[in-house]
């Protein structure tokens, strides 16, 4: 492991693997470099660039600085691949490609941006399910209920609750509840102030190619955010991985960024 420092002191953890032009992973909720798919995708493009995975602030070994706010996460992606040679690649998933839109947008090293399935809200009723699943969020963290953050983040997904509810003891909920107050994070890079509207006018001023990904077996919730993100990023191209969803398959991913990259 090693540590990059964010603008405002904050401790990021990194690893490190393969060689060849800088690539930065972006985890979306609840993932960091021990839970989620970033090991798998920097296993599978070490081949041919050097793979950067870091924990998020307030995530894993990462550490975190208050008061937040998404400024602080656009710095903290930029101390990254400043740490990386001053510019980079970027793969993002879901919120945090949310997040490296804005990054993008912000000017900050990126050099060729990949993004799978930001979860933006695409029409009125899934703005009001996202603005419904904010304050529930708000509530139960400001209530230190954290395992009821993690559920409404889930049922917001798309979980049935009586499944949320099963898996509240499994073992793998206490990660979940350990990073729950950063769900906050993910809603604020979504744009937890607009119902999370695609941020057309912010995409437009987007001048590096960007590649938008999505699964053929995702739901339209999250297809439809997709082509949008696509159609307002100028020059962007769009392409959808057959039998993927929101889980994507690394092994299935790694060809087209691999593509895109070179």
């Amino acid at each position: 492991m090693s540590t990059v420092v964010s603008t405002d002191g904050t401790v990021l953890a990194c690893s490190v693997t393969g060689s060849g032009p800088a690539v930065v992973l972006v985890d979306g909720a609840l993932c960091h470099r021990g839970m989620g798919p970033s090991a798998s995708i920097a296993e599978q493009l070490a081949a041919r660039h050097t793979v950067w995975t870091y924990d998020r602030r307030g995530r894993g070994d990462s550490g975190d600085t208050p008061p937040f706010a998404v400024e602080r996460e656009i710095e903290d992606l930029a101390a990254v691949i400043t740490a990386a040679g001053g510019s980079a690649h970027v793969l993002a998933h879901s919120s945090g490609a949310a997040l490296a839109l804005r990054a993008a947008a912000a000017g900050t090293g990126i050099t060729r941006l990949a993004v799978y399935e930001p979860p933006f809200s695409t029409g009125e009723a899934q703005s009001e399910r996202f603005r419904q699943y904010v304050a529930e969020l708000t509530a139960a963290l400001a209530e230190g209920r954290r395992g009821d953050a993690v559920a409404a983040l889930m049922v917001y997904a798309g979980t049935p609750a009586e499944m949320v509810d099963g898996m509240r003891g499994a073992p793998v909920w206490p990660l979940f509840e350990a990073v729950a107050p950063t769900l906050a994070y993910d809603a604020a890079a979504l744009g937890d102030r607009t119902g999370a509207v695609v941020p057309v006018d912010l995409l437009a001023t987007i001048a590096v190619p960007t590649l938008v990904l999505d699964g053929g077996a995702s739901p339209e919730t999250l297809r439809a955010p997709a082509r949008a993100v696509a159609a307002a990023v100028p020059d962007a191209e769009y392409r959808t991985l057959d039998g993927q969803t929101h889980e994507v398959s690394a092994e299935v991913l790694a060809p087209e960024l691999l593509k895109f990259y070179a």
